[in-house]
């Protein structure tokens, strides 16, 4: 019996050495998905500091512990349909990288949904069309527990168009 165990042991540690671990999120009723060591805090939805002459889709900043942060919108980001925030929104602080460095931002959505191991082996590229989200922000597709996970790439996302000159440099 221990060595069942053993082997069981060893044969979970394979998997979860290949394997990373994505948090999830939903909007729009479906589950997208960052890799979890970019995230920094998942904080409720408070109000921000609008600023002037920028995309409508960047809802302002916020003062997080002396950083000032970039809050976007992700729904309106990816040009989805916008809907009045609730209890269950969020705001998911990430941090993103770009050619000088690294940058701290938040996205806001509509509920944080879980935090999934998912193996390199199990993502698949996206298809040349899905929808209203381009391709290029889109870095794998992956089935978890019968349902699909896309896994954005947030550097791509939050560096392309208008954003490349938003937020501040990370500390």
């Amino acid at each position: 019996m221990d060595t069942a165990q053993t082997l069981d042991a060893d044969a979970t540690t394979a998997v979860s050495s290949e394997a990373r671990q994505y948090l999830t999120f939903l909007l729009d009723e479906a589950e997208y998905g960052v890799d979890i060591l970019r995230v920094r805090e998942i904080k409720g939805w408070d109000t921000v500091t609008p600023l002037p002459n920028t995309p409508e889709y960047m809802r302002g900043v916020m003062n997080l512990r002396g950083t000032i942060v970039p809050i976007i919108d992700l729904r309106q980001r990816l040009g989805l349909e916008s809907i009045a925030y609730g209890p269950s929104t969020v705001v998911v602080v990430l941090k993103v990288m770009h050619e000088h460095g690294s940058r701290i931002m938040g996205l806001v959505v509509d509920a944080v949904s879980d935090v999934y191991n998912i193996a390199d082996t199990e993502m698949k590229p996206p298809p040349d069309c899905i929808g209203t989200i381009s391709t290029e922000f889109v870095n794998s597709l992956a089935t978890v527990n019968g349902k699909m996970v896309i896994i954005v790439d947030i550097d791509q996302l939050l560096n392309a168009g208008e954003l490349a000159i938003a937020g501040n440099p990370a500390q």
